[in-house]
């Protein structure tokens, strides 16, 4: 387990709420807002439908979130291609700009005792400095919680720090023994399986990137070895030449914030060079499409359900509840003939 963020300035604490607050909001109604989908869906699992006022444009599960006011939106446009993502992003990065755009009439509007937000990824999700200039309108500033999940015990963690700060402490840690026990099912199962799978995790395909953080402990507690990943390290770009190297018995196609018809979608659109058909994933059919959105990009609680998709998908004969069992999607193989190397 981490040891959590060390800043201490005004936009990123991790304290227990002042005593006014306690007296005043937490025992009575509580104004949160959440810039960040996985801190939406860890409100809601602890039973916040009516205390979440105010929501990021990418807050979109439970159903009920979709509700709340958008307080935050995207610079990039909707319909921007995966090559243009990538070239937008580093171009808004190397010029020290975010990516997006606080609003802060709504947020004073709205006037929330608590927000929460992230410091993991500035390209995922709003950042702390995305604030600034909008709390500096409040004449009394909300406390902010800012989560830096690096690896699962991280996000278990998060878990129960939303709890205390939001005095849903023994919500949050039933929510976790749940956790446990589906992972505990889980381990018992996966343990009698000989197959061990070498696993290729790409979160972005034009270029191609490789999944980190959390996912190389998912595929572990699936039962798969994760050939390209490390475990709390930052996604990072690679090449096709070293996935062909890594040579992966499976192949998961999972760009952040896609779902798995358009993960598919965008994989089948693209050309393949005579290297790509020769990786054993490709030769042998076994290249899937995740919902990433759901099951793999947010570190929240819905990680354990992507954890079962995956073992699902690594070994025979291992059922999955209903939730795993539309999270991965087998991807038809590309048409041998297609030779342009775009990718």
């Amino acid at each position: 387990m981490g040891e959590g963020p060390q800043r201490t300035d005004w936009h990123c604490t991790l304290r227990r709420p002042p005593s006014h607050l306690a007296a005043s909001c937490y025992s009575q109604f509580m104004r949160i807002v959440s810039l960040l989908p996985s801190a939406t869906e860890i409100l809601f699992a602890l039973g916040f439908d009516r205390e979440v006022v105010g929501v990021s444009h990418e807050c979109d599960f439970p159903e009920q979130a979709r509700s709340k006011r958008v307080v935050i939106q995207s610079r990039i446009p909707h319909d921007t291609t995966p090559a243009e993502i990538d070239r937008l992003v580093r171009e808004y990065v190397s010029r020290g700009e975010s990516l997006y755009a606080v609003d802060a009439q709504a947020l004073e509007e709205l006037a929330p005792d608590l927000i929460i937000t992230q410091d993991l990824c500035h390209v995922c999700a709003a950042s702390p400095d995305d604030l600034g200039a909008a709390l500096a309108r409040f004449a009394e500033r909300p406390e902010v919680l800012c989560l830096n999940p690096q690896d699962l015990g991280d996000v278990w963690r998060d878990i129960l720090w939303v709890g205390e700060e939001t005095r849903r402490g023994r919500a949050a840690e039933a929510l976790l023994e749940e956790i446990g026990e589906r992972l505990g099912s889980l381990e018992r199962i996966v343990a009698e399986s000989s197959e061990r799978p070498r696993v290729a995790f790409l979160e972005w395909l034009q270029p191609f990137y490789v999944g980190g953080h959390w996912v190389p402990e998912m595929i572990e507690l699936a039962g798969g070895h994760d050939v390209l990943g490390r475990v709390h390290t930052p996604s990072f770009r690679a090449t096709l030449e070293d996935i062909v190297a890594a040579a992966p018995d499976i192949i998961l196609i999972s760009p952040c914030g896609y779902g798995a018809r358009q993960a598919r979608n965008e994989y089948l659109s693209m050309s393949h060079p005579d290297e790509w058909s020769a990786i054993p994933a490709v030769q042998s059919g076994r290249v899937y499409a995740l919902e990433a959105n759901s099951y793999f990009s947010r570190p929240g609680p819905r990680l354990v359900t992507g954890i079962e998709a995956l073992a699902g998908v690594f070994h025979n004969g291992v059922h999955s509840g209903e939730g795993a069992q539309h999270a991965a999607l087998l991807v038809t193989a590309p048409p041998l003939s297609a030779r342009a190397a775009s990718i």
